[in-house]
Order: C-alpha cells, then structure tokens, then sequence
C-alpha cells in the first residue's frame, strides 16, 4: 500500500517558483557577475554579488474552505566588497522582475505578490554590505 504524495509546500513552491523566474534574467545575472546566483547557501568558492533566501514565515489564511497561505520572504542580496550600489543594483532589479510577474507555483496559486521593503544594511563586524527585500505573498492551494 502506498502513501497519497504529499501536498507541496506552499513556501517551497513560492521559493522555486521566484528562483526559476529569476533565472531566466539576463540583466539580473550581468549584476551578478554572469549568472543568476540566488539560492539557500553562498555559492562555494564565490565572491558577491549573491543573494540568499532568508528568513520566511507562512501562516494559514484560509476563507470559505479554500486552503490560502500569507507569506513573509526575505531575499539577501551580498554586495561586491567596497560596492553598497552592486547589492542595491541587483535587488531592485529583483523587486521590478517580481512586480506582476507571472509566477508558476508547484500545487499553487499566486494571488498576490508585493516588495513591501528593501533595507540596506552594512555588517558592523565584517563590513559587508547587503540589501534585504521582504516579500509578501498570499498562495491558495489548487484543488488535486
């Protein structure tokens, strides 16, 4: 007897969804030194430009029997030592891709996206530059 798979997770499919988006982004990979480079860990070997999936948190929003879920998504662009702009460069170009972009998610739907900040930090401790954009979303699951 088999197991039913498991339904995907909403953030998962968001996270994958954003990445493949983004991918395919010419301008967006020159910021980051020829190829999209976002992902859950630095890029071994790799100097900035790089952006990480940060902290995220889903809460259930389900109305009248449809399964929905808010989202909160960090994305942590590192910039090029000595280069605050490169970090900058790189999530805005980010932010205006996800701006009405067109998101396939695995088992979901995407209602809504929005940039709702990009804050730009330097590490007192390192120096290293980042930008920071938090991501809002709302995804209802699709019906099997």
């Amino acid at each position: 007897m088999s197991l039913p798979p498991s339904p995907t997770s909403p953030l998962l499919a968001l996270r994958a969804a954003i990445l493949a988006y983004l991918a395919t982004d010419a301008a967006l990979a020159r910021l980051m030194g020829g190829s999209v480079r976002l992902g859950d860990e630095p890029p071994r070997g790799s100097a900035p430009v790089y952006a990480l999936f940060g902290d995220a948190e889903i809460r259930d929003d389900s109305v009248d029997g449809t399964r929905r879920h808010r989202h909160a998504l960090g994305v942590t662009v590192f910039a090029r030592p000595g280069s605050i702009r490169s970090a900058v460069d790189a999530a805005e170009r980010i932010a205006d891709l996800l701006y009405d972009a067109p998101l396939s998610l695995a088992g979901h739907t995407l209602v809504r996206l929005d940039m709702e900040a990009i804050a730009v930090r330097r590490d007192p401790a390192s120096g290293e530059a980042r930008a920071t954009l938090t991501l809002r979303a709302i995804t209802e699951r699709r019906p099997a």
